[in-house]
């Protein structure tokens, strides 16, 4: 018997959650057993409310675009739920015959996959985990689609203002990177990074206690030796008493609006140092960008679309589908996760990707993240050595 099969995204978008998407309509159709593809317009609220988009039906002209569409295609959300829309959720989708259910998200989306997954198995209805996110934040996956366009992003607008700050080394530049508790997109600014006097030169991660005093012994000391400096800072820096160095702007249930940290910290520099300074905050920029799409991630992101996709048709439920790393030179397998492992389990930065210093990142870590960010960055003529 044909049964129907439902796609939800979840939370923040990425460069690469509709190349998922593809992954899942390609995949999807070669399938018999699956008769429609729906979507559920903007996230998990789109099935309380019976919005269902028709993805089946869609030429395959408009699924190609897909590969090169930022943002969700289909829409997203972050709405609260509570057990009774969880309830709701499972009549919706008997409703309308839906035996497989695909939700693509991150941690907080893994902690709702799991929650359905409870209320509908004894309905006969698979629920399988697509990872997505910037933060890099999901447990036991290697890494999370999302995150190496991010990663992309960031490292090469650092080395392009990089070059503007070597070019002029009259100030110092602040650039806030995205990241609630984990430093994973702040990190990987330190892949702009070949030489000594390349940006960034110092890198400041949620994961260590803000210090603004050593903080300005580091700016100074960098300001001497080079003259331009190029700080990256995470917007989650907390002090040693885990408060935000700036106050959150809004706070909900789930979300976090932080201050205007680089502003802050860029004030810092004036007001303690007499150093001129200025922020930069990339924020969304960094995670809509298409033409800075690393090619390695949407291949992955397509992947885990296709991967959950057999795995439904296989009978398989609650569970993720996730990265293992098997090479030193780069190779993954994909792998399925008990969702129970994942929801809500926020992973962190690592100590030993983290330098001695808490002002910079590794070797180690350079070297695990850069074949995510696929093609290497852009390169600079440099004349003036």
């Amino acid at each position: 018997m044909n049964s129907n099969l439902l796609v939800v995204h979840g939370g923040g978008p990425t460069a690469v959650i509709n190349s998922s998407l593809y992954g899942v309509l390609v995949e999807a159709k070669n399938h018999k057993e699956i008769n429609k593809i729906y979507g559920a317009a903007g996230g998990t609220q789109g099935i309380l409310d019976e919005k269902l988009l028709l993805l089946s039906d869609l030429p395959q002209e408009e699924i190609e675009k897909l590969l090169q569409t930022p943002a969700s295609a289909i829409g997203t959300s972050r709405t609260p739920l509570y057990e009774e829309e969880y309830e709701k959720m499972v009549e919706v989708l008997k409703k309308y015959k839906i035996k497989y259910v695909l939700f693509n998200g991150g941690n907080g989306t893994m902690d709702t996959c799991g929650k359905l997954y409870d209320k509908a198995k004894e309905h006969g209805i698979s629920v399988i985990g697509i990872p997505k996110t910037i933060d890099n934040d999901i447990s036991v996956t290697d890494h999370c689609p999302g995150f190496g366009s991010a990663a992309r992003y960031i490292a090469q607008t650092v080395a392009e203002i990089g070059q503007d700050v070597k070019s002029m080394p009259i100030h110092v530049s602040i650039i806030e990177a995205m990241g609630r508790n984990a430093g994973w997109i702040t990190a990987a600014s330190a892949l702009a990074k070949k030489n000594d006097e390349d940006a960034p030169h110092l890198v400041y991660l949620p994961e260590c206690p803000f210090n603004e005093e050593k903080f300005l012994e580091d700016v100074q000391r960098m300001h001497e030796r080079h003259g331009g400096v190029v700080v990256v800072a995470s917007e989650g820096l907390k002090d040693k008493d885990g408060n935000p160095i700036v106050k959150p702007i809004f706070e909900s249930e789930r979300a976090v609006y932080f201050g205007d940290v680089s502003t802050h910290l860029a004030q810092l520099v004036i007001e303690k140092l007499g150093i001129k300074a200025r922020s930069e905050k990339p924020g969304i920029a960094g995670r809509a960008s298409i033409s800075l799409q690393s090619k390695v991630d949407r291949d992955e992101a397509v992947q885990v679309g296709k991967e959950a996709v057999k795995a439904a048709l296989e009978g398989k439920t609650g569970v993720m589908v996730g990265f293992e790393r098997t090479k030193k030179n780069y190779e993954c397998k994909t792998l399925l996760i008990p969702i129970e492992e994942v929801m809500l389990n926020e992973k962190i930065m690592p100590k030993n990707f983290i330098n001695a210093e808490q002002n910079g990142i590794t070797e180690d870590f350079v070297k695990w993240c850069k074949p995510l960010i696929g093609e290497d960055l852009l390169e600079f003529a440099w004349f003036n050595k």
